[in-house]
């Protein structure tokens, strides 16, 4: 009895594909890693009583959740109204001001919550409040609310996503099952060619 020949190239793919998949895994648990200190670091921002300037340098990331205060001019007819919840977590709007920056582009100020989509009539002044993420920008929430608005939700980090171990939980099962086919096929016996 002849021993099978094990085919090179299709060894080769397979072998780098599941260092791929596991590449992945391991990755992935390197970013949960990342994500739990930034979690953390968010979560000793909301008890830091000192506040920091507004709007931040840079892209924010290293004062978010963070206290700020800050003198809104208004730029007449510049306001962003985005889905939101209050802080009772009731769904309607949230009205963001765009306020004049003269050291760059507009500070963006979240003023409150309303169930109205309309923004609401309002020309500015000084607000206190905490730095929150927006897309890729910052944004103060007003704290109290302004121009009549009831209170937005609170920024709160503990909604941000950290699902990297189950994503390495599926790569790791990936290539597991990737070698598990590939074993099965190598098992199978070979068709006779037809005589």
């Amino acid at each position: 009895m002849t021993a099978r020949r094990v085919p090179v190239v299709a060894t080769i793919v397979v072998a780098l594909a599941v260092a791929a998949m596991i590449g992945l895994g391991i990755w992935q648990l390197q970013r949960k890693t990342q994500k739990e200190t930034l979690l953390a670091r968010y979560a000793a921002a909301l008890t830091n009583p000192a506040p920091v300037s507004f709007p931040p340098a840079g892209d924010g990331a290293a004062v978010l959740y963070r206290i700020a205060r800050f003198d809104c001019r208004v730029q007449p007819g510049l306001w962003d109204s985005v889905a939101g919840r209050n802080a009772q977590g009731e769904p309607g709007y949230v009205h963001i001001a765009h306020c004049a920056n003269g050291a760059g582009p507009d500070a963006l100020v979240q003023v409150g919550w309303s169930r109205d989509p309309h923004p609401p009539v309002w020309q500015g002044g000084a607000v206190t409040g905490r730095i929150a993420p927006f897309h890729r920008l910052t944004r103060l929430v007003a704290v109290p609310p302004q121009a009549g608005l009831a209170a937005s939700a609170a920024p709160d980090p503990s909604t941000i996503p950290n699902n990297h171990l189950a994503y390495a939980v599926q790569w790791f099962l990936f290539a597991g099952v990737a070698l598990v086919i590939y074993a099965l096929a190598l098992r199978r016996p070979r068709r006779s060619p037809a005589a």
